[in-house]
């Protein structure tokens, strides 16, 4: 899905950027541009960050990436 529409950003792209060590909107907007135009993103862009740094979801990225 689409969360940025100014830099055409998705929330794969974020969680990636999280896999890959983006932890705040910051290094978020200087890496992919978000919330760098409207800011109507940042919200959005700011949950599904959070979400991807937790715990329990690195934990089940890490699950599902094993084979069965």
């Amino acid at each position: 899905m689409y969360v940025c529409l100014c830099a055409g950003v998705t929330d794969r792209e974020i969680r990636k950027a999280a896999d890959n060590g983006i932890n705040s909107m910051r290094q978020l907007g200087e890496e992919l541009g978000v919330g760098r135009q409207c800011g109507r993103c940042a919200c959005t862009a700011r949950e599904i960050l959070k979400e991807a740094r937790s715990p329990d979801y690195m934990a089940l990225a890490n699950r599902l990436a094993q084979p069965a």
